[in-house]
């Protein structure tokens, strides 16, 4: 028989994760350690709130446009208000900025930390009412100037981010977070209201053979980008020409952005588990 129990004892949970990668900083603070914790409780809350949307009849649009131009769902508006009310008052951040928001939010004063965060509380919204999976995204910046708090102190290179990254709610709510030493994947236990590691250390397969994107746009392409698309979908073109550079792509399936419109699940997909390219390329209504 074996001796190996069937309840883990030692569980890595997500918090105890964040706060033991905080005490392995020099001078920290512990504001970062509570922004996150402040992250993860609105990210069980949509996920909660994802579940129960049906019976709450939070299915439907809002009636309201986002910055993007993008119908609001109501779920998109529940969400946006629980990622800024949860940051907030977690009394670590200056600046907040949304995808559902035309300008940034400045944090109140009597609340105010030194990080800006930049987030999606609900991506891949309209796969709401057909229950396909969606997700919050967030990338967590530290203030830099001593300014008073503006837009621009998000207006950073990604080189700056000091932690980012995304929940999934699909069959399971699954968190992908980096602080700068890798990624590491956690899932929720319902029974105990914690994120749990379940992946340690999330590498990229060196080779693929899927690339992902919304082909639909194909007409309004950068040329560069055409071109690459079709050495991947007619390697046997290019292959006397570049042999060693197409041979490795012969095999490809081509998957279209519009199945599951969704970062999250696309990331999670086709780069954690498959492999792959994932790209937006810019149109007329997208040039950035």
């Amino acid at each position: 028989m074996s001796d190996r129990s069937p309840f883990e004892t030692d569980m890595l949970t997500l918090n105890r994760y964040v706060m033991e990668k905080g005490r392995r900083v020099k001078g920290a603070t512990g504001e970062l350690t509570q922004l996150l914790n402040s992250m993860l409780t609105a990210i069980k809350a949509i996920s909660s709130a994802v579940r129960k949307a049906g019976l709450a009849h939070m299915f439907g649009i809002a009636g309201t446009v986002n910055v993007t131009g993008d119908e609001q769902k109501k779920l998109d508006v529940l969400s946006n208000s629980l990622v800024i009310n949860m940051l907030q008052s977690s009394y670590s951040t200056c600046v907040l900025v949304s995808e559902e928001n035309k300008e940034a939010i400045i944090t109140p004063k009597d609340k105010r930390g030194k990080y800006v965060v930049c987030f999606d509380p609900l991506d891949g919204s309209s796969n709401i009412d057909c229950l396909a999976s969606i997700g919050t995204i967030f990338a967590i910046y530290k203030k830099t100037s001593e300014d008073e708090p503006s837009e621009k102190d998000a207006l950073q290179p990604g080189r700056n981010i000091v932690a980012a990254g995304y929940a999934l709610y699909g069959s399971a709510t699954l968190v992908a977070l980096s602080t700068g030493q890798g990624v590491d994947c956690f899932m929720l236990d319902p029974a105990l209201g914690e994120f749990i590691l379940v992946e340690k250390d999330v590498k990229i397969k060196k080779k693929g053979k899927i690339y992902s994107l919304n082909e639909g746009y194909a007409k309004y392409f950068d040329p560069s980008v055409t071109e690459y698309l079709q050495k991947k979908k007619f390697p046997e073109v290019f292959l006397l020409m570049e042999p060693d550079m197409w041979a490795p792509w012969w095999l490809m399936f081509i998957v279209p952005w519009c199945m599951v419109g969704s970062f999250c699940i696309q990331l999670t997909r086709r780069v954690q588990k498959e492999s792959s390219d994932f790209f937006m390329s810019a149109t007329p209504s997208l040039s950035s």
